[in-house]
């Protein structure tokens, strides 16, 4: 137990958080880096500390003697390299959406569970003090049953689709790249899974673009106790990011704000209470010492491997309702 960990990560834009969090943390050595992208890989290498480079990944996992890896590159590639990594037998920590289709995510799941390793996802959204410091109250009951919720992921990044790789893939959905951070989090709060969804989506904002899918998507999810949600997610709202979270309870509501949050147990001014917990107060690494925690002591990660995959259960249930314009029971990958 006391040898260091050898991590590698592949996908040089995010991922190079990735690797200056393996590298702060003690008893972990950052071993590889892989990207297509020759020069970005020689720039982020000298960067990093100059561990080894690769241009093709499965090279990389052939070579090098490895325990961990972080897939950051591009998400139609996300499942080939989950696969190869787990019948090499690493422990995945893997960049949203793991999947873009069911299928893929079940390829997934068969190789994790013959692995005996460990899959995360980096839903960072946990990490943040403010949404910690909410679930603790919902934990105990500070705002009593809850029974609405709102969760919407609203950026003004319409050029990631428009002229990013993103656009460029055969197929893309802005709530598996975006909304499943908000959704991932509703579920973690509340305690409960979704059963069904009813979703609609647009494509109004990228009309005339090369993009094919829809730029905005709004989904009403069902939860096992009968709490409703609503999760909105657009790449072309006008304004700074904002991560939308309303939770309305029968004793309080909370709703998040670009400052202090505030948390009503009445509709008087004297029932307002500000919140000034951290927002959002987080890295895109700081999932990283937990993953590598859970390795280490043989236990599981905060975003566990059925938390990856009923979070994208859920995002495949709305692009069905999209699809079929109806309401979608949400079906367990596992």
């Amino acid at each position: 137990m006391n040898k260091p960990l050898k991590a590698a990560v592949i996908g040089l834009g995010v991922g190079e958080q990735h690797a200056a969090g393996y590298r702060a943390l003690d008893g972990v050595e950052l071993a590889a880096l892989c990207d297509t992208d020759a020069t970005k890989l020689d720039a982020v290498r000298a960067r990093q500390g100059g561990p080894a480079g690769y241009t093709d990944f499965r090279k990389m996992l052939e070579q090098e003697d490895l325990d961990l890896l972080s897939i950051c590159s591009h998400d139609d590639s996300h499942a080939d390299q989950a696969v190869a990594a787990f019948e090499a037998g690493l422990h995945v920590m893997v960049e949203k959406p793991i999947a873009l289709h069911r299928s893929d995510l079940i390829r997934i799941a068969r190789a994790h569970q013959d692995s005996g390793t460990l899959l995360s996802s980096n839903l960072i959204l946990r990490q943040s003090p403010r949404f910690i410091d909410l679930r603790r109250r919902v934990q105990q009951g500070a705002l009593g049953d809850l029974h609405y919720m709102e969760g919407d992921y609203l950026h003004q990044i319409l050029w990631k689709i428009t002229e990013g790789w993103r656009g460029k893939m055969d197929f893309y959905c802005v709530t598996y790249g975006g909304g499943i951070h908000l959704i991932d989090l509703m579920r973690w709060i509340a305690g409960e899974e979704v059963v069904e969804v009813s979703a609609m989506a647009a494509k109004k904002l990228t009309r005339g673009a090369d993009f094919a899918y829809p730029d905005t998507m709004v989904s009403l999810l069902r939860f096992e106790s009968d709490l409703l949600a609503k999760s909105a997610t657009s790449f072309g709202t006008r304004r700074p990011i904002m991560h939308t979270l309303n939770v309305y309870g029968a004793k309080a509501s909370f709703e998040n704000a670009a400052g202090p949050a505030r948390l009503f147990t009445g509709d008087r001014p004297e029932d307002l209470r500000e919140i000034d917990t951290a927002y959002p107060g987080i890295e895109k690494n700081d999932l990283l010492p937990d993953f590598v925690n859970a390795i280490r002591t043989g236990g599981e990660p905060q975003v566990a491997a059925r938390d990856v995959y009923r979070v994208m259960d859920i995002c495949f249930a709305c692009w069905d309702s999209v699809e079929t314009r109806r309401t979608v029971p949400v079906a367990n990958t596992l």
